[in-house]
């Protein structure tokens, strides 16, 4: 049995593309971004192309975990309401992404559909669609005859399902090495096995961050560290209610006869790949791990627990033990975690994968005996109301979080880089911030002080 952590990047990940990575440390910059997932490379090139000095600071490889272990959906339908202003507008971002970038990401407009089995399914997807038509999107309900249209060869009739025809996917593995890689074109220092070990203040403010290869001197940081932002803010004292989920995917050659979509039901989701070849996944099956963690934040997750129950697989685990070793205070001038640790790479479910495998098969027989060429998991960053956190701390100015994205933010990403772009530089944001609010939640302990004192800016010292 593999340990949960893996200190080497992306074992068994997909291959991603490479990025221009810089080893020269600047010595200030207007922001550091800390986290080179879709949701930091957004940022650092939304504030690059407004000619802000940026630094982006990656403890492993840019993509090497979540952002490049999804199913690469990007989509409006289904999301959280509150999400669906942020959708269009990432959407929109999506659709122009390939000439912005100069590079291929994969993105293409193909539609996805929510397929309905049960009348009982139909009626919640049309609760939904009642709501999310106040933001003009383009889904709808539509029937039998029509899914065999846009999805032949199935088995079933399905009843009803939700069509989106403006959602589409991108491909992981290419997307935000190709966001990365205009920031850098456009000025920003990318740099990867850096990981930042926490925040200096000067009057209680944002001063620089010190990284494992020295500090760095600015007056604004961002906080994208997915799985990691909860062991990072805990280091500034800072609370913020995050848990983990471990969410398993496979990746198929080219399938003979299966459609060229993107679809889900219930029990399983496919995305037809650049490729050629399909990700398969079995949908609403996550593991959750029990840790320290799942007690510590049980009763802010309460409500979700009740209403998503179906969809996990609780697991206990050597999860627990290697969290348990993992420090939750450190000196800015000691190893951090986010050294020894650089890369979440989980063994993936053998067993949800394969029911997902069987589902799919028993649904489009296309995809019966299709060859699996790849399996893998992420690890997925999760708030207590699955919508994430974009905002600044009121506790520490100058100190902003985008984290939390609950399994939703590789499709999202372009806007919520946009969006905390506009709010680290005072502009009118793309979207109204509100409901990303840290505040919302916000339990910032008193009772803990923040190591900001013990390193000066010209001594030698996280991201995910």
């Amino acid at each position: 049995m593999r340990a949960s952590y893996q200190q080497e990047d992306h074992l068994m990940a997909p291959r991603i593309d490479p990025v221009h990575s810089t080893s020269d440390l600047p010595a200030e910059v207007d922001v550091v971004v800390i986290g080179g997932g879709i949701i930091g490379a957004s940022t650092a090139l939304c504030l690059a192309e407004r000619g802000v000095s940026v630094a982006l600071c990656e403890k492993g490889a840019v993509a090497g975990e979540q952002s490049s272990r999804n199913w690469g959906w990007c989509r409006k339908a289904g999301r959280e309401l509150a999400e669906i202003p942020l959708a269009v507008e990432s959407l929109r971002f999506w659709e122009g992404i390939n000439a912005r970038t100069n590079a291929e990401t994969g993105f293409r407009k193909t539609g996805i559909v929510y397929l309905c089995e049960t009348a009982k399914e139909a009626a919640t997807r049309e609760a939904w669609l009642a709501h999310a038509l106040q933001y003009q999107i383009d889904s709808r309900m539509i029937g039998t005859d029509e899914i065999d249209r846009l999805l032949p060869g199935s088995l079933r009739r399905w009843p009803a399902a939700l069509y989106t025809p403006g959602d589409g996917g991108a491909e992981p593995d290419k997307a935000t090495s190709a966001i990365t890689n205009a920031a850098s074109r456009m000025g920003a220092a990318i740099l990867e096995r850096c990981a930042v070990r926490g925040i200096e203040t000067t009057a209680g403010a944002v001063s620089g961050v010190v990284t494992e290869k020295g500090p760095i001197r600015c007056r604004t940081a961002v906080l994208a560290g997915g799985a990691w932002s909860r062991l990072f803010c805990g280091n500034l004292g800072i609370e913020l209610p995050q848990l983990k989920l471990l969410a398993s995917v496979m990746r198929t050659d080219p399938v003979e006869g299966a459609p060229d979509r993107i679809a889900g039901s219930d029990d399983f989701a496919f995305r037809k790949r650049l490729d050629g070849g399909y990700t398969v996944a079995r949908r609403n099956a996550n593991v959750a791990e029990i840790t320290l963690d799942s007690f510590r934040l049980f009763f802010d997750f309460v409500p979700a627990l009740i209403t998503q129950w179906h969809e996990l697989r609780v697991r206990v685990g050597r999860r627990f033990l290697e969290e348990w070793r993992i420090p939750r205070a450190w000196a800015l001038d000691a190893v951090s975690p986010f050294e020894t640790v650089r890369t979440l790479d989980p063994a993936p479910s053998r067993s949800i994968l394969d029911e997902g495998e069987r589902n799919l098969a028993r649904s489009f027989p296309a995809f019966a005996g299709m060859s699996i060429t790849e399996r893998w998991a992420g690890v997925i960053d999760a708030t207590p109301d699955g919508v994430p956190v974009i905002s600044q701390v009121p506790s520490l100015p100058g100190f902003f979080i985008a984290t939390g994205f609950s399994g939703h933010g590789f499709g999202i990403g372009p806007g919520a880089g946009r969006l905390m772009a506009d709010l680290v530089m005072g502009k009118t944001p793309i979207v109204d911030p509100t409901p990303y609010c840290y505040q919302r939640f916000a339990k910032t302990r008193d009772t803990k002080s923040r190591p900001t004192a013990s390193l000066a800016m010209g001594t030698r010292g996280r991201s995910a």
